[in-house]
């Protein structure tokens, strides 16, 4: 048995890792790249430092070397905690096949970061983008305006949004179901007037091309289905008409959306289900974006603020 696990290399174990992740677990293209891309930096750096090319030989020294040349490179503390979560997520998968008999990662500590409060849009500077006429009334400022509403007023991550099919919509309920990160299956309610919006936006779409109900939502000017570069370049075009941030992109808009609904005073939980959090803890950073909204208030406000 021994020999078994001596005769796995770790190029290997990456490449089934690889598919294990992609076709099972479903994670997006861009998660799959930077986990390969992590995987194979970590491989290359044990194999000049250490001499060592099979799974079974990784010791939780080479991984603390690993991040200590990160550190001497000046890299953030939560870039190296990613790469540390891709070393643990590989060799709990090894672990499960059996190639290893011990984690190397499991006892590695993550390092200290500051904690980053996410960015977003004041409301009234969304409310004047999407009251105004910013957007072109043709087809493609029809559908960049479409575009900018369902990501704010649903929360949608862009990868689920450009993903997203006519059939994934109830029009009757008026509401989305989303397919999100691990393959989990959510349901976003949206308003009346979002859904009338995205049956005005589909007759279009059949007026200028031969599209079929169980495509995509979204079919650009040229006739093709949009990527979501195409979907970041709409919405920081339309965000930079109406904020000065530094970040103007659809996640942007993702924490705006959570942010203003636990400003007027939406359950924890119910924005952990609609952003399709698998914790609560990723929910309550927005929280701290209240808190320090109704600080600032009060401090403006109060005679002795």
């Amino acid at each position: 048995m021994a020999t078994f696990f001596m005769s796995i290399p770790i190029s290997e174990a990456v490449t089934s890792f690889n598919d294990f992740i992609k076709f099972e677990k479903r994670f997006s293209a861009h998660t799959i790249r930077a986990y390969h891309d992590d995987l194979m930096h970590f491989s290359a750096f044990v194999a000049s430092q250490f001499d060592v090319d099979r799974v079974q030989q990784i010791h939780p020294s080479m991984i603390r070397s690993w991040m200590a040349a990160f550190t001497l490179q000046k890299m953030l503390p939560r870039t190296i905690n990613r790469k540390i979560s891709t070393l643990k997520s590989f060799f709990k998968y090894c672990l499960i096949k059996e190639w290893i008999t011990v984690n190397p990662a499991k006892t590695i500590q993550v390092l200290k970061t500051k904690k980053r409060l996410p960015t977003y849009i004041e409301q009234d500077q969304m409310d004047h983008l999407l009251g105004h006429d910013f957007f072109p009334d043709d087809y493609e400022g029809k559908m960049d305006f479409l575009v900018v509403v369902l990501l704010y007023q649903t929360g949608i991550r862009v990868s689920e949004l450009v993903n997203l099919k006519e059939k994934q919509i109830d029009f009757s309920r008026s509401q989305l179901k989303v397919l999100g990160k691990g393959n989990k299956e959510r349901v976003i309610p949206m308003s009346n007037a979002t859904a009338a919006l995205i049956k005005k936006y589909i007759d279009e779409k059949r007026i200028n091309f031969e599209i079929h109900q169980d495509e995509f939502l979204f079919t650009n000017s040229k006739g093709k289905h949009p990527t979501a570069r195409q979907f970041y370049s709409i919405v920081k075009k339309y965000l930079s008409l109406v904020t000065t941030a530094d970040k103007k992109s659809p996640h942007v808009l993702r924490h705006s959306f959570a942010t203003h609904l636990t400003s007027n005073g939406a359950e924890l939980n119910a924005v952990k289900e609609l952003l399709g959090h698998s914790s609560l803890a990723a929910t309550q950073v927005y929280t701290h974006n209240s808190i320090d909204r109704l600080r600032d208030i009060h401090k403006k406000s109060h005679p002795k603020g």
